[in-house]
Formats: C-alpha cells, sequence, structure tokens
C-alpha cells in the first residue's frame, strides 16, 4: 500500500470530510477521491459511506483503521529508533579479534568504547582469522581485527597499526639486559611458542625459514596466556608481541636485530556491508587507540 493513500485515508477519517481532508493535506478533492478509491479497490471493501456531508467509515474501514493507526505510530517509533541507532543511545555490535590482541589492545578499547557509548551492546569474540573471515562474509560479525595479507577478495581491509614482535624474556633471564638480540643468537635460545594453529606460529615459522634460523622449540602451548606464563616462570624464552611484555613488569622484551619481525593488523568488514553507527564509531575509536600505543608497537 502506498503511504500517500494511507495518509489521505487517515485525513479522512479524521475530518469526516474528502473536502476538509483535502484542505489539510493541500490537495485536489478529486485526486484525494481518486487515491482513496483506489485504495479501496486493491483492498476489495468499501472503507467510506458518503450518504451526504458527513463521510462515515463502513465497519470494514472502522477496523482497517485500528490496523492503519497501529502501523503508523510504529513507522514512528521506527524512525525515531533509526535516530536513536544514529545518536548511539542504543544498538548492538559484534566484534571478533585474533588472540594476540586480547593481551593488550581489547582491555583499553572496550574500556573507551563502553565510557563514550554505554548503551551499545558489545559482544567480544577471540577467534582465529580463518574462522573470523568466514563469520564476516556470513554476515555473523560486523567488525574483525586480524592481519593483513587475506587472501578472500569479499573483504575490506583497514590499516590499524604495526605490530613487532621481539624476543621476551623473565627479568631474570640471562639475556634480560640486552637491548637487542642477532638473529644468529636466536637460534640459540631454547623457545616456548604458540602451537600452530595459531597466525602467529606461521608468522614465526616464515621468518625463521627466511633468515635460516633454527629455533630449537622446547614447549608449544595453545594460548598465549600459558606462554606468558611458562616464560615467567622458566627460563625459556617466547617471540610475541613487545607491547606484551610492556604490560608486565617481570616480562622483558628483546629487539630483534638486524631485522625486525613486523606485521600489519587490520581491521576487517564484509565489502558492501552496512557500516552501523556503532561500527563506524568503533572502528574510528579503534584507530584512536591504537595510535597511543603506537610507540610501543612500532
Amino acid at each position: 500500500m502506498l503511504a500517500r493513500q494511507v495518509r489521505y485515508f487517515l485525513a479522512v477519517a479524521e475530518h469526516e470530510s474528502f473536502t476538509r481532508a483535502a484542505d489539510a493535506l493541500h490537495v485536489s478533492q478529486p485526486a484525494l477521491s481518486q487515491q482513496v478509491r483506489l485504495m479501496e479497490e486493491s483492498l476489495g471493501v468499501q472503507l467510506f459511506d458518503r450518504p451526504g456531508r458527513i463521510t462515515r467509515l463502513t465497519d470494514s474501514g472502522e477496523v482497517y483503521l485500528q490496523y492503519v493507526r497501529r502501523a503508523s505510530q510504529e513507522f514512528r517509533e521506527a524512525k525515531r529508533a533509526i535516530h536513536d541507532v544514529n545518536d548511539l543511545s542504543r544498538g548492538a555490535l559484534r566484534v571478533a579479534v585474533t588472540p594476540t590482541f586480547t593481551t593488550y589492545l581489547v582491555g583499553p578499547l572496550v574500556e573507551e568504547f563502553y565510557s563514550r557509548y554505554p548503551n551499545i551492546s558489545l559482544n567480544v569474540r577471540e577467534i582465529s582469522q580463518e574462522h573470523m573471515e568466514e563469520l564476516l562474509l556470513a554476515d555473523e560479525i560486523d567488525v574483525g581485527i586480524a592481519f593483513s595479507g587475506t587472501l578472500t577478495p569479499d573483504l575490506d581491509l583497514d590499516p590499524l597499526l604495526v605490530e613487532t614482535l621481539a624476543l621476551v624474556v623473565r627479568t631474570g633471564h640471562p639475556l634480560a639486559g640486552e637491548m637487542s638480540i642477532g638473529l644468529e643468537a636466536l637460534s640459540a635460545e631454547s623457545l616456548v611458542l604458540l602451537s600452530a594453529e595459531f597466525a602467529t606460529r606461521e608468522q614465526i615459522d616464515r621468518f625463521c625459514r627466511q633468515h635460516s634460523i633454527q629455533p630449537h622449540v622446547r614447549i608449544e602451548a595453545n594460548s598465549i596466556s600459558a606462554v606468558i606464563e611458562i616464560v615467567r616462570r622458566t627460563r625459556l624464552s617466547t617471540l610475541l608481541p613487545a607491547t606484551i611484555a610492556f604490560a608486565h613488569q617481570d616480562l622483558v622484551a628483546i629487539a630483534l636485530d638486524p631485522v625486525r619481525l613486523q606485521r600489519t593488523a587490520v581491521l576487517m568488514q564484509r565489502k558492501d556491508a552496512y557500516r552501523s553507527a556503532a561500527a563506524r564509531v568503533f572502528i574510528e575509536l579503534a584507530k584512536e587507540v591504537a595510535a597511543e600505543l603506537g610507540g610501543s608497537l612500532i
């Protein structure tokens, strides 16, 4: 049903006159009458009884008026809801991150987002990048934070930060006082690393192959918290983002020299997907938080 016909119907029902309704709507009476007749024909019922000067609703018209009024009210409420979403007084956002970001980025980002937009419902998931891409394409999440290099052409990638991996040791480790470590010396280290299903491990293995490093991997773990705890309690070292070490007083990040192990973190969204107001401000805020952390990331 055309919105104009509904508006005309409501006006005639309110004024009980085609003439007064036409005046109120600033349209000609013949044009209004024609639209009401078209509405009656499409519904297959007579909506108005026109015995004289007073135009009254038929029984069918009375029933139809109840639903039209209700629909009109809901339509107005829908318009307000849209404005509410755009002014961020309500809404929902689904975010996914790869595991390393939960150790240093998610905390300050969610803290800042919640302080600014407390009425936005936020769902944060820690998943692998491969699974994240699948969920983005299926429209099951709105924004992902992962790494560049995806082969999926249907995703938009927006650079967020450059992350530098370093050799991370505990404060009592023999190398804890060093500012950097050469790649040859890295081959002599006993390491605990993330297991093979992590993108971080894939990047470490590729870096080692490129620079003829033969790491001595003594322990593998399938969580960053487990790797950190092992490093804190043993003389094993690990390769992780330097920012993770900066977040722990008993850990030290030692730069790799002369070649750094770096990767670009990106914000991921499905191409041509609807960008909600909540998603737009989240992306802006993620860039702000990343910029504040930037001095320790690059």
